[in-house]
């Protein structure tokens, strides 16, 4: 798998105390800060743990302070570690401008690790992935899929996509919020479902028919749970973490789903009802350090899925 960093030297000489730090103990914080775990860091550098934490070490004397603090799940840096990550990203700069292709032009490389819902990441992440692979064999995406909050710490991930926009939560920390788009959830019931047992006339109507949609007292995300709130006197019929078992539990007919415009109308057999009333609009919002957003490869991403937004814009609102 490529690496995200230079591979350093595990046997490199380092003197505590030092003058200035190493370039390669600046390489080891830059990806420490980045995962916020030993154990990745090392994976990526091609290290051991032992060795990330002597770096550290001899880093923090060089420096004369902590330059990481832990934290629940991880390492988080301190305001030194921040100091010293600009001086990191030059030197993994540097090294990687050396790095280019027949043509001359800069290579990247690397793993960027994307946590997104599970039909963003289907639909929109891992077009936008391939894009960036096509165009830079050397990127690896991982993508985790997920729904839920966004994380504090971020912990092995590099870019976290979720639902209504975190900026006002306090668990998203050292983090900006970048607006992706908005997506469109309307009603959908099969073909045969809805020939068996009608249509709704209208939102009142509703009381008659279940609902297929996420499990509710295991919705973390708060847009997600008010999304219903147009129809409170549905009854629960399927229900699921997974948007891909709400969109076939409805074409199974098991009752009628909330389901995302830009999922559901890619099946013929599911036809969308309440058009004009029921029609809820949600955002997609990115989240991630802005240490990680300057590295090049994640940056490469970032674009990628932003040109994906723009390109499924009528899609994602339902409006084709």
């Amino acid at each position: 798998m490529a690496k995200t960093a230079p591979r350093i030297c595990e046997n490199a000489e380092m003197t505590a105390g030092a003058r200035r730090p190493s370039a390669d103990d600046l390489l080891v914080l830059l990806a420490v800060g980045r995962t916020g775990r030993y154990t990745t860091a090392a994976e990526e550098l091609g290290l051991n743990h032992t060795t990330i934490s002597r770096r550290i070490t001899a880093l923090e004397q060089a420096m004369g302070g902590r330059v990481l603090a832990r934290v629940a799940g991880g390492w988080e840096l301190t305001e030194l570690g921040r100091d010293a990550l600009a001086a990191a990203e030059a030197v993994e700069s540097a090294v990687r401008s050396l790095a280019v292709d027949s043509a001359g032009h800069r290579t990247l490389e690397g793993v960027v690790r994307l946590s997104a819902t599970d039909g963003f990441s289907a639909y929109v992440a891992a077009p936008a992935a391939a894009a960036v692979q096509r165009k830079h064999p050397k990127v690896a995406v991982e993508i985790v899929a997920a729904t839920r909050r966004a994380t504090q710490q971020r912990s092995g991930l590099d870019l976290e996509v979720v639902v209504a926009e975190p900026e006002s939560e306090p668990r998203v920390h050292r983090a900006t919020a970048l607006r992706l788009g908005e997506y469109c959830l309307g009603l959908y019931g099969s073909h045969d479902y809805l020939a068996e047992n009608g249509s709704p006339v209208d939102v009142a109507d509703l009381h008659r028919f279940p609902l297929v949609y996420f499990i509710d007292s295991m919705l973390q995300v708060d847009d997600l749970d008010l999304a219903t709130s147009f129809a409170p006197a549905m009854r629960e019929s399927v229900t699921s973490t997974n948007v891909f078992v709400h969109v076939e539990a409805t074409r199974a007919a098991a009752g009628i789903g909330l389901l995302p415009c830009f999922m559901a109308d890619r099946h013929d057999d599911l036809v969308r009802v309440l058009t004009d009333t029921v029609s809820v609009r949600l955002a997609y919002w990115l989240v991630a350090r802005p240490e990680t957003r300057r590295r090049p490869e994640v940056a490469a991403l970032v674009d990628a899925i932003r040109d994906q937004m723009s390109a499924q814009h009528d899609v994602l609102l339902g409006a084709v």
